[in-house]
């Protein structure tokens, strides 16, 4: 029944000592080795993650799916693209409600307007809510289904692709759990968590990296602040970090969003030759 479904390798598929194999091998390796969950990091891995796409988009230049395209490869490649594209869309959209409520609070804040911060703070703080709760949605639907690889023809390429999803998605999911901050905050409130991410972003410094999630600092800053426990200057230049942080990520999605696409209409070309 298996071979019904499944066709025979052709000697067009690539084996691992291909050029394209390795290098993406090579990536692969890169982004499964940090697992740190910092600013910085996630910015390195959304880079690496284009180099990823750039490389699987010149591999499948090569006329290596004609003995894999069945209804069932297919669908299950051409569905982990989506899933792909679907996080990277919600991580899009997630830093630009966050940017702009962001640039609010630094215009208010500006202007001293106390009498309108504490609803704008509260305003902030319900779109951050709602980000939130998108993105637990949008990972719980980003789970990817395991590729049926019985058969030795799906061992290279179909094996690669699923394994770039895989990567993709996890990447992603890092990204939303970082701006979703939900974590970190669940361990610590106010002015406690603003003054360890501080405390350690300050140790950090001295041994040149940021351990802070700029996401949840400012959660927690402007809590204290509606409780008269931080001053201003001090929640300006949390925003700060915060705006430079949004502007990295976004650089990076904005980039990588292009390439998906890309990778999914050369997909799509190599399927319907």
């Amino acid at each position: 029944m298996a071979a019904s479904i499944y066709h025979a390798r052709s000697n067009s598929l690539p084996s691992r000592s291909h050029p394209f194999v390795f290098e993406i091998d090579q990536y692969f390796c890169r982004l499964k080795a940090s697992s740190d969950a910092t600013s910085s990091s996630i910015s390195l891995k959304l880079q690496g993650l284009q180099d990823l796409h750039d490389c699987v988009d010149r591999l499948l230049l090569l006329p290596t799916l004609a003995q894999e395209k069945n209804e069932i490869c297919v669908n299950e490649l051409l569905d982990g693209s989506l899933r792909v594209m679907d996080l990277c869309s919600t991580a899009k959209d997630a830093l630009v409600q966050i940017k702009e409520f962001t640039q609010e609070l630094q215009s208010i804040l500006r202007r001293r307007g106390d009498m309108k911060l504490t609803s704008e703070i509260k305003k902030y703080l319900t779109a951050r809510k709602a980000v939130r709760k998108a993105i637990k949605k949008a990972l719980a639907n980003s789970k990817a289904k395991k590729l049926n690889n019985d058969h030795e023809s799906v061992a290279i390429l179909a094996g690669i692709l699923k394994e770039v999803e895989v990567i993709s998605l996890t990447v992603f999911e890092s990204l939303l759990s970082f701006i979703s901050g939900a974590k970190a905050q669940s361990k610590l409130s106010g002015w406690s968590l603003v003054s360890k991410q501080t405390h350690h972003k300050r140790v950090a410094s001295e041994e040149g990296e940021t351990e802070s999630n700029e996401f949840a600092v400012v959660d927690a800053a402007l809590l204290s602040l509606i409780d008269h426990k931080m001053s201003v200057a001090d929640v300006q230049n949390q925003l700060k970090n915060l705006e430079l942080c949004i502007q990295d990520f976004d650089e990076g999605v904005e980039c990588l969003s292009r390439r998906l696409i890309k990778t999914r209409v050369s997909l799509l070309n190599a399927l319907n030759n």
